[in-house]
């Protein structure tokens, strides 16, 4: 994908007597809590602010709550243990509205709104509503993905409206780096998946009769089934080749690797990746909201590409 060129944007002066005070981006980044973002949420080059983060809610006998506000990821994995069934929902458009409002507040001319594939969540579609009536422009961008390729997209995007891009090339930068991402992941049991509707009954079926532990991946903006290993350390170990195999592809990957209640095996994974990749992974607990589709053990890599494109 060819970006368009950055423009100009001049300074304007400090008035006489008081100090230059470097201007905020004019262009501003959205994203949601499936981002995964670790703290503190910056670009992977360090640049500009970082994205503006709207959560998604866990949907509980005693209510709704906010990732990563009111739950967090050890807190579902504790209640699918207990036995509890969990949902989830989306943000509502006046969340959205809530987020816009305050940055055009805060000086944003444009804002361009990154969020999960819209084949597996509204959160986009809300997104877009809030944008129709927001007093600046919002361009919403499905990532078409999940997690750390969803939130590797935003960073970089926050990146580019930090050195002054416009936002039709912060918009095409997240579109370029989250198609650029591979996002794999294994889970314990397919039921939690299935039942959130976001797997087949068939998919479900198929890895519970062989007595298999599939290997998934965000395929086309959906959950796609890759390979059906018999053992778990199998999975793991060929879920890592197929991690290097693609990032050897690219010219400049990073790499992100999520767990729920797993935190040994994610760092066990992540050392693996970095004795044979060369670059350590950034490594987080996966979304509370994605963690109730996933359950418990659950253990996700991603790699995307930032390629070549220089801010």
């Amino acid at each position: 994908m060819r970006l368009p060129r950055p423009p100009f944007r001049a300074s304007a002066p400090a008035r006489p007597g008081t100090d230059a005070v470097a201007p905020g981006p004019l262009v501003r980044v959205v994203t949601d809590s499936t981002a995964c973002l670790p703290e503190p949420r910056t670009a992977p080059d360090g640049a500009g602010a970082g994205p503006v983060v709207v959560p998604l809610r866990v949907v509980a006998a005693d209510g709704e709550h906010r990732e990563g506000v009111d739950i967090t990821p050890a807190e579902v994995a504790r209640r699918i243990g207990a036995g509890q069934r969990l949902t989830t929902s989306q943000p509502p458009p006046a969340d959205f509205s809530a987020a816009y409002r305050a940055l055009a507040a805060d000086g944003a001319r444009a804002i361009v709104s990154v969020h999960l594939s819209a084949a597996l969540s509204g959160t986009a579609q809300a997104a877009v509503q809030a944008g129709q009536r927001s007093m600046v422009p919002v361009r919403a961008v499905d990532s078409r993905t999940v997690a750390m390729a969803l939130g590797t997209a935003a960073q970089e995007a926050a990146a580019c409206a930090a050195a002054g891009c416009d936002a039709e090339h912060v918009a095409a930068r997240a579109a370029e780096v989250a198609a650029s991402s591979r996002t794999l992941f294994l889970v314990d049991s397919l039921d939690h998946l299935r039942r959130g509707g976001r797997l087949s009954a068939g998919a479900a079926a198929l890895g519970t009769a062989l007595g298999v532990r599939p290997i998934l991946e965000i395929r086309d903006g959906g959950i796609d089934l890759v390979q059906r290993v018999r053992t778990r350390s199998a999975a793991l170990d060929r879920l890592l080749a197929l991690a290097v195999e693609h990032a050897d592809a690219m010219s400049r990957p990073v790499v992100a690797v999520h767990h729920l209640g797993a935190a040994e095996r994610a760092e066990e994974a992540a050392a693996r990746l970095a004795s044979r990749l060369g670059a350590e992974p950034v490594v987080t607990p996966v979304s509370a909201v994605l963690g109730a589709h996933a359950g418990p053990g659950a253990l996700a890599v991603v790699v995307a590409d930032l390629g070549t494109h220089r801010h």
